[in-house]
């Protein structure tokens, strides 16, 4: 069995993700499919203290680009979005909401079809007889739609209520999460308040995706689909514990342990043995190992390399924590804090905000690891910024005293 040290590992992973090449000069759309199919799936979140989160990805990795780009690929061509022309990936629940490469959606089709799902679809029918009917038609019919566009062209207003924290969710829209949930409806575009826009698979997917699609005869079964998934998780993380491959799109159960067997008999995947680590490890057989990584990046809370919390502590001995929901007089770190990778290790973090009434972008707080070379590290830190700043349209950094 192969064994690996702490280094070599961390290396592995960093090469998988795309940290162990520099930045192209002038990256387009070729460089973000690029990315797209390196990493698998991007996470979405509404947060907008810096820039949405599934930007932060493919900047960490490319440096300043045009995120048109990148919102053609996700929309297709179109204002409303709907139209397939342009089109690379599509939201899906993957890891959280997400985006993910088309080819992958029919993979997710098994979670779509899941009891508790379905029960869900069926619970909404009894308390809102004809609701999910109407608005499925009113989509087919008009879409791509946001929900409120939806409610616009029901004959009669739905009730409304509130709960889930406070959010104030109408029956429409939970009717169109379930069927979104179920894959009845997919989303075509992203309105730039974040609302999501409803379609008809049919609008959004090509003929090739369809006939895979869940209910249709060459739909995947669940053991396909997570043998797939999971040697995406694998080519993405280069390696990694059978929890933290299962982690990435969110597989849980006896299914993970036999699609790792299986990837093993197809010589997809490779056991090995990390020193220090104390549960088994595959490699993915394609893995790049360099000798050596060399570049910085400000990491999104939300980008795959960080998901794993554990997996981070082991690799870099770094312990990081989202504290977005935490409390303003019990964060430690602050809000909206980006992890600083530096060459082969992550050395810090940042506190950041675009305050983009006066044109800034705010570090409001860096707080850096024991030991770090602070000659080295504080003016690449400093560009990074800088680069960040130019790209999101700010004039100047603020750093704190």
């Amino acid at each position: 069995m192969l064994t690996l040290t702490p280094a070599q590992a961390r290396r592995v992973a960093l090469a998988a993700q795309g940290f162990d090449r520099a930045r192209p000069q002038d990256p387009g759309a070729r460089r973000l499919t690029g990315v797209l199919e390196r990493l698998g799936v991007v996470q979405i979140d509404s947060v907008n203290v810096l820039a949405r989160s599934h930007y932060l990805p493919f900047f960490s990795r490319l440096g300043a680009y045009d995120t048109a780009s990148l919102d053609r690929m996700r929309d297709g061509a179109g204002v409303r979005g709907g139209a397939r022309a342009g089109r690379r990936m599509v939201e899906v629940w993957a890891h959280e909401a997400s985006l993910v490469p088309l080819e992958t959606w029919p993979l997710l089709g098994f979670r779509m079809r899941r009891p508790r799902v379905l029960a869900r679809r069926e619970q909404l029918r009894d308390e809102h007889p004809g609701l999910l009917e109407a608005v499925g038609e009113v989509v087919a019919e008009h879409g791509p739609l946001t929900a409120r566009e939806v409610e616009v062209h029901l004959p009669h207003g739905a009730t409304r209520r509130t709960d889930h924290w406070g959010w104030n969710w109408s029956a429409v829209k939970t009717s169109l999460e379930s069927l979104f949930a179920t894959g009845e409806l997919t989303s075509a575009a992203r309105t730039s308040q974040f609302e999501r826009r409803y379609a008809c698979p049919e609008r959004v997917l090509p003929p090739e995706v369809l006939r895979r699609a869940p209910g249709e005869p060459d739909a995947p079964g669940e053991l396909e689909s997570v043998v797939e998934l999971l040697a995406v998780a694998l080519r993405a993380h280069g390696l990694g514990s059978a929890r933290c491959l299962a982690d990435y799109f969110r597989v849980r159960g006896p299914v993970v342990t036999a699609a790792l067997a299986r990837l093993e008999a197809q010589g997809r995947a490779e056991r090995v043995h990390v020193d220090g680590w104390d549960r088994p490890v595959w490699l993915d057989p394609g893995a790049r190992r360099p000798r050596r990584v060399e570049g910085a990046a400000l990491l999104s809370p939300f980008d795959s390399l960080v998901w794993q919390r554990e997996r981070v502590e082991q690799l870099w001995g770094f312990r990081y924590r989202l504290e977005i929901y935490v409390p303003a007089p019990q964060r430690v770190h602050g809000y909206y804090v980006l992890p600083f990778l530096l060459d082969e290790h992550l050395v810090g973090r940042v506190d950041l905000k675009a305050d983009r009434e006066a044109g800034v972008l705010r570090a409001r707080a860096v707080h850096w690891e024991q030991g770090v070379d602070m000659a080295h590290a504080a003016p690449r830190l400093v560009d990074e910024l800088e680069t960040m700043a130019g790209w999101l349209g700010l004039g100047r950094v603020d750093l704190p005293v």
